[in-house]
């Protein structure tokens, strides 16, 4: 490999084209289907779910179940970065090479906090073996056609997670995504992530670093606050993007179909390109899920058509997804919107400005919007707002016992 030949950093970042909303890697979750459907409602760059590098390199099997001859496809699916778990430096470039001609780069994920990959010994969990990151990494920098990028976690501790950045960039990283989580904040536990460090990072490490903010991305406004906060190059979204693809329709923030589309638009949208790209096989194995996701305020509300779609699977034909769900689906919003008060019923309400720096909205059921994953009865935006006030109050009641000493 010519190294004078591969972008480095800035330069690959322009010519992709600065983009500046990106859909995460998400396993079994960013598939082909998803990032075209995501691409269309304002998405600029996309990431492909995370591949084992081992099996990806050595099982063909696996290779046909996660890969198709259109993903990275230069009219419909770029730019992309193919992104891989690994703890081999040899299984992860063998992987690589297998995809360096379909896409922009290759990232190497170190952020999964996930049971799987503590047992297998990647993502997050090779936090403490600098060593291996750096040569992963470098590996894949001395040896690849086109660059490698990485996506990492926080530590407690600002200046540790400013040291384990500079080992990452330092080994050859092009683009360093930071996810302001602890490895601990998963599920349940997630809470927010951690601006502050975040920005800590950004400010610290070389101005040239092109450096991607993962993390409380709830609404499309949202996206500028974090970069102006964070003066990042751009941001990443998991979670909001699943329940609403909208979330990157940041220039449209006025236009409630398109940031708060209606489930049945999507449903249908969605449908079609798993349809038109049937031989995509991870995009048929996850429909199901991303149904449920984008229909999650609906479901509970037509528990009939959640009894359909819980009954179908990845071997269920693309007509019992169309019958049972997608035009039962459609039905039912038709009909909401044949109800004359349906100009009030359908009003978006944006709520107060919170603790956090953001609002939270009071959308219709019937439109794609940001899932609060409940724990002991009370979900997640109200547990926020209650730690930020407790955290408030602390410093408030110091000041206060200060005073009646004085």
């Amino acid at each position: 490999m010519n190294d004078s030949k591969k972008l480095k950093g800035r330069e690959l970042f322009e010519k992709m084209g600065k983009p500046t909303k990106i859909v995460a890697p998400m396993v079994d979750q960013s598939e082909l289907a998803w990032r075209i459907l995501s691409r269309k409602y304002g998405a600029t760059l996309a990431y492909t779910p995370m591949f084992h590098a081992k099996l990806f390199a050595t099982s063909p099997k696996y290779r046909k179940d996660m890969w198709c001859e259109m993903d990275g496809d230069s009219k419909i699916d770029r730019p992309l970065v193919v992104q891989f778990c690994a703890n081999d430096p040899e299984y992860l470039l063998q992987a690589a090479r297998l995809v360096q001609d379909k896409c922009d780069a290759v990232d190497l994920n170190l952020g999964c906090p996930q049971g799987i990959a503590k047992k297998g010994h990647y993502g997050s969990f090779l936090m403490e073996e600098w060593d291996l990151v750096h040569k992963l990494i470098r590996n894949l920098h001395e040896n690849l056609d086109v660059p490698v990028t990485a996506k990492i976690r926080i530590f407690p501790e600002k200046e540790k997670s400013l040291q384990y950045a500079r080992t990452v960039l330092d080994a050859g990283a092009q683009f360093l995504t930071v996810h302001g989580r602890l490895r601990e904040q998963k599920g349940q536990q997630s809470g927010l992530a951690d601006w502050e460090t975040i920005k800590y990072l950004r400010d610290n490490l070389p101005p040239d670093t092109v450096f991607f903010s993962n993390g409380n991305l709830l609404y499309p406004n949202d996206i500028s606050r974090c970069m102006d906060q964070i003066n990042c190059d751009a941001v990443m979204s998991a979670e909001g993007n699943l329940y609403n693809p909208g979330i990157f329709n940041a220039e449209d923030s006025q236009d409630k179909e398109k940031v708060f589309p209606r489930v049945d638009v999507i449903c249908r949208e969605y449908f079609e390109i798993v349809k038109s790209y049937e031989f995509s096989h991870a995009s048929r194995t996850a429909m199901k899920s991303h149904l449920f996701k984008i229909l999650r305020p609906f479901l509970p509300n037509h528990t009939d058509i959640r009894s359909s779609l819980a009954l179908l699977n990845a071997k269920s034909s693309l007509d019992d997804y169309e019958n049972a769900v997608v035009i039962p689906v459609e039905n039912v919003v038709k009909s909401i919107f044949e109800e004359k008060d349906i100009d009030e019923k359908d009003k978006v309400v944006k709520g107060d400005i919170e603790l956090w720096g953001g609002s939270y909205y009071t959308v219709p059921y019937w439109r794609c919007q940001p899932y609060f994953r409940p724990v002991n009865g009370v979900t997640a935006d109200k547990r926020v707002v209650e730690s930020l006030k407790r955290k408030a109050e602390v410093p408030l009641q110091s000041v206060r016992e200060k005073e009646v000493k004085v």
